[in-house]
Formats: structure tokens, sequence, C-alpha cells
């Protein structure tokens, strides 16, 4: 049997962001039978426009799409800015919204937000937008997994509470792949 392929997006475009850094463990913690793809073009894909969603869309977007279509399931991790998702974020759901890759694909999320609550309304917000697409929201595999400046090293969380509470998201979102 092959291995699960999981796609984490970060919904961050910050260098040190602390979400893309949770999301840089999980490649390296996932368990066996399980593969993490960290895709990191967000910046890339251009302003949603209705007018340009044809066939085929922009080079960014087709990249974008395929990434999703490729996985067995997808794990996000995204700030919170002025209580709803992040713009640019925004602007990758807003993509998927025309076609069918995240149709019945199961997705969850990690909160990586040190502070009590973070990130709910985010996640509120991915929620609706994850509904209006088709895909499926693994609540057994949503997290929080609060990461502090301390936690990363080189880019990656080394927490070990942390990391065992990202494998174990994991393996329930593979779970819910299968």
């Amino acid at each position: 049997m092959s291995p699960h392929r999981i796609l984490l997006l970060s919904g961050s475009t910050r260098a040190g962001s602390t979400n893309t850094a949770l999301l840089r463990a999980a490649v390296q913690v996932a368990g066996p039978g399980v593969t993490c793809r960290l895709w990191t073009d967000l910046t890339a894909l251009p302003h949603f426009d209705p007018d340009d969603d044809v066939d085929p869309p922009p080079p960014a977007v087709a990249a974008m799409r395929a990434a999703i279509a490729d996985a067995d399931a997808v794990l996000v991790c995204t700030p919170e800015y002025a209580g709803a998702l992040p713009g640019s974020f925004k602007n990758l759901l807003d993509w998927t919204v025309g076609g069918t890759e995240t149709s019945g694909k199961p997705f969850a999320w990690a909160n990586a937000s040190g502070r009590p609550g973070g990130a709910a309304g985010a996640h509120e917000e991915l929620r609706v937008v994850l509904s209006y697409t088709g895909a499926t929201v693994v609540d057994a595999a949503c997290r929080a997994i609060p990461v502090g400046r301390a936690d990363i090293v080189d880019g990656v969380v080394v927490d070990e509470g942390a990391r065992a509470a990202l494998a174990d998201a994991l393996q329930a979102l593979a779970d819910a792949a299968s």
C-alpha cells in the first residue's frame, strides 16, 4: 500500500512564521505510511479574478490546484489577522472554489497560536470556505499546538510535545483519508 500523501499549507507569508515552522516539523514527524509535502508558493498566486479562472488557469494556480489534487488530505496552519483568515490565504482558497480538487478531500488545521482561542476566527472562516468547496473537515485531526519562538530552531519546531501532537494530528488525518 502506498503512503498517504498529506499536503501542508501555511497561511503565513512571513519568513520566520511559527505556522510554517510547525509544518516543517510535520515533514519530519510523519509516521509510517504518511508522507508530507509543504507547499510554499502562496505569494506566487495572482489575486483572484473570476475572469482569469479559465482553462487553463494561470500557471501558479494550476500548480497549486495540482498539489491539492495529488494529495490524499490537507493540513492547514494559518495565523489569524483581524479575526479572520489572512488575505493571501483566503486568496488561495478563492482559487479553489471553481475547481473540484478539494471536493471530498479531508482537511484539518493545526493552530500554532500561543494565546487561548488564538486563530479561532480564522478556523471558523476556513470551515465556512471549505464547505463551499466540498472539502471535509476532519475535526478529530484539528489540533491546538501552541508554538513559541523558543520552540523553533533553524525554522523548525523542535519542542517534543508539539511534535508529538503534530504526529498525532497527521495520523488522524491519514486515517480519515483511508
